[in-house]
Order: C-alpha cells, then sequence, then structure tokens
C-alpha cells in the first residue's frame, strides 16, 4: 500500500485502509472469521490475486490475523474499524434512494446497517419478528427486549415477511418498521391471509408483503 507520507493519524490511518476494497474485506469479517472462498463470495467483482494482495497488507499491518491456516478475522486493533464502517454507513445512507441498477447484493449485508439503525437498548421497541426474502438468503430482523438483531435464516413464526428486489420498498424499508411498530400499540400485526409464492409455504396467520420489482 502507498503512503500519504503524512505524519498525521488521519493519512496513517488511511495508509492502512484507504485503498480500494480494504474496508469491504473489514465489513465482511466484522460478523466473525472468514475463509477465503467467503470472502471472495461477499465481494463481488475483486479479482483474486487483488484480494490476496489486500488480505497480505492487513496482516502486515496488524489489522487481521489468521486464527487457523484457512479463516482471516480482525484482530483486537482491527475490531477498532467497526465504529469507522458504521460512521461511513451513516453517512452514505442517502445514496442508497439510488436505484439497485446492475449492483450486486448480498442478503448478509442488511445486517450492518439494521444494527446502525438500531444500537443499543429501547423498551419501547415491541416484540417483532420480521422475515426478509431478498437476495441470495433470508434474514431474520427479531426485536425482544428492547433490542434489534439481524440474523441469517428463515424464523420458524414470523411477525411479518418481506419479499422482493432489494431496492423494492418493502425490503430496503424493512429496518423502519421495527420503528414504526414500536409508536403502535405494542401488538403484533394484525393477521391477514397472505398469497403463497411459488415453492413457498404459506403463511395466512402472518402478514406478507411483496415488493414490486
Amino acid at each position: 500500500m502507498r503512503s500519504y507520507g503524512q505524519y498525521c493519524t488521519f493519512a496513517r490511518g488511511l495508509d492502512v485502509v484507504g485503498d480500494r476494497w480494504v474496508l469491504l474485506i473489514v465489513r465482511e469479517l466484522l460478523d466473525g472469521p472468514r475463509r477465503y472462498n467467503e470472502l471472495l463470495w461477499g465481494l463481488p467483482g475483486i479479482a483474486t490475486n487483488l484480494l490476496a494482495d489486500r488480505l497480505r497488507a492487513l496482516e502486515d499491518a496488524g489489522v487481521i490475523e489468521r486464527p487457523d491456516d484457512h479463516t482471516y478475522a480482525l484482530t483486537k486493533w482491527g475490531e477498532g474499524l467497526r465504529e469507522v464502517v458504521y460512521s461511513l454507513g451513516r453517512w452514505a445512507n442517502p445514496l442508497m434512494k439510488r436505484p439497485l441498477g446492475n449492483d450486486e447484493f448480498r442478503s448478509h449485508w442488511l445486517t450492518h446497517p439494521i444494527h446502525v439503525l438500531y444500537e443499543g437498548v429501547d423498551n419501547r421497541r415491541p416484540r417483532l419478528v420480521i422475515e426478509v426474502d431478498t437476495g441470495d438468503a433470508p434474514m431474520t430482523i427479531a426485536s425482544a427486549n428492547g433490542t434489534v438483531r439481524v440474523v441469517p435464516g428463515r424464523p420458524a413464526s414470523p411477525d411479518l415477511v418481506l419479499s422482493g428486489p432489494p431496492d423494492g420498498p418493502p425490503c430496503r424499508n424493512a429496518g423502519s418498521r421495527v420503528g414504526r411498530q414500536s409508536h403502535r400499540h405494542r401488538r403484533r400485526p394484525q393477521a391477514r391471509k397472505a398469497s403463497t409464492a411459488p415453492g413457498r409455504r404459506g403463511l395466512s396467520s402472518r402478514s406478507r408483503v411483496h415488493a414490486v420489482p
């Protein structure tokens, strides 16, 4: 990595994380150790040799480490970049109004924006389980005991199912539904019969919202 050659904390920080793909590699590692192929899949568009170069440079800089021969993980110092990534996400949120277009999308990318939107504990938040079907795999947004978390997979009994393209209104605003529910009567959404998508189970006792492509 090239250096700015400046005796300044910002410049020296950018010497380490300012190159293209670096913060996206950090994003992929915020959820825990990842194998090389997992990183490659979560970083569509990166060349294999460039990923190898970036990982080597980050390891040399002390940002990541190799817990074993097969995985990469953030070091304790590298974990400090979490707030950097989250702050950048907050700043860039208005840019998400631009349509998806030909951009790639991975379902697990929802995790950190939702976390940023609902950080900390707020006891006014309702108990609510939302299934988000978009991208490559279903994700679950769960609100309980004042905290909101996002986990991969399909919940056993969701209160609400949002499906469609990631830039469609239902999925784009998935997190905001937790906030809107908190201003109501803290009860689960009124059940209404839902149509069943081909190859999917019915959710007659739950709400389903489809985005229009």
